[in-house]
C-alpha cells in the first residue's frame, strides 16, 4: 500500500510546526499556502468553521464546518476555536481540534489568515510559526492592489489602508519571506519549518524594504 502524499516522511524526528501565513492582499500568500500543501512535506489545510449558509455544491465537513451562530459562539466560549473573526456579518474560525487531530497524524496545518487571526494563534498555539509574506517592492504591491482597475478610488484606498495596517504588524512575526520568486519563497518556508531559515543574501533586510513599501501605499 502506498503512502499518502502528506504522510510524515520516513525517519522524521519531530512534527513540523503549524504554519501561519499572513500578508497584505496581493502578496501571494494563498498561492504559497497551496504550494506548501502540495509539497512532499506533511502540510495540510484546516477545514474552517463558518456561520454563513452553504453555497451550491459545498459539503459540510469538507468545504467548511457549517455552524449556527449559537453553535459557533458556544465553541468560542468553550475555547474550541484557535482563532476566529467576523467578516461581512458572518463568523469564520479555525477549530482547535483540527490542529490537534493533525498533530496526532504527524501532520502540520497551514493557516492562510490575517494579522488578527495570527495574533490569536500566537496565544492559543504558541509553538506555531508565524510567517509574514512581503511583496518584492512597493510598486508591485500597488499594482496588485489595483488589480484590473475596476475598483473605485475609495475602494482602492480602503485596500491600501488595510495593507498598511497589516504591514505595520510585520515585526510581530517569527519570520519574513519576500515573494519575489514563487518557487524560491515556497522552498524558503519549507526550510524555515525544518529549522533552516534563509542565510546570507536571502535573509531579509527588513527595514529598507518595509519603508519603501509603506511609502508606496501612503
Amino acid at each position: 500500500m502506498t503512502g499518502d502524499a502528506h504522510d510524515p516522511a520516513p525517519g522524521l524526528e519531530r512534527r513540523l510546526p503549524h504554519l501561519v501565513l499572513s500578508a497584505p492582499s496581493g502578496a501571494g500568500k494563498t498561492t504559497i499556502a497551496r504550494r506548501l500543501v502540495a509539497s512532499p512535506d506533511p502540510f495540510v489545510f484546516s477545514v474552517s468553521a463558518t456561520t454563513r449558509s452553504p453555497r451550491r455544491g459545498e459539503v459540510n465537513g469538507v468545504d467548511y464546518h457549517f455552524l449556527t451562530r449559537e453553535e459557533f459562539r458556544r465553541q468560542v466560549a468553550e475555547g474550541a476555536m484557535a482563532e476566529w473573526a467576523e467578516v461581512h456579518g458572518d463568523l469564520y474560525g479555525t477549530p482547535l481540534p483540527n490542529l490537534r487531530d493533525a498533530e496526532g497524524r504527524g501532520q502540520s496545518v497551514v493557516l492562510d489568515i490575517d494579522v488578527q487571526g495570527a495574533r490569536q494563534i500566537r496565544e492559543r498555539v504558541p509553538d506555531a510559526l508565524l510567517i509574514f509574506i512581503l511583496p518584492p517592492s512597493g510598486h508591485t504591491l500597488v499594482e496588485r492592489l489595483k488589480g484590473r482597475g475596476t475598483e473605485s478610488e475609495a475602494a482602492l484606498r480602503r485596500r491600501m489602508d488595510t495593507a498598511r495596517g497589516e504591514l505595520e504588524a510585520v515585526r510581530e512575526f517569527d519570520h519574513v519571506v519576500v515573494n519575489d520568486d514563487l518557487d524560491r519563497a515556497v522552498e524558503e518556508i519549507r526550510g524555515i519549518a525544518a529549522g533552516k531559515p534563509p542565510q546570507g543574501e536571502r535573509a531579509v533586510d527588513l527595514e529598507p524594504l518595509l519603508d519603501e513599501i509603506l511609502e508606496a501605499i501612503a
